[in-house]
């Protein structure tokens, strides 16, 4: 199946819920925001996000610094 994440064409194997695609890139949820189809997604609504050909993904990490 083909996702735009962030911008790119990916292709993933797997039909996954939104919440495993976070697990399976290996981002840490506490640290993101996750925007599906120009809406934000609350991370405890991620598992009920089924992903479906050509969704598109925004996904915005928090960095700190100063």
């Amino acid at each position: 199946m083909r996702l735009k994440i962030n911008g790119k064409q990916q292709e993933i194997k797997d039909c996954f819920d939104l919440e495993k695609l976070i697990s399976s890139k290996g981002l840490n949820p506490n640290n993101i925001v996750v925007e599906y189809n120009t809406k934000i997604i609350p991370k405890q609504n991620w598992p009920e996000v089924i992903l479906k050909p050509e969704d598109m993904i925004e996904i915005v990490s928090f960095v700190g610094g100063g």
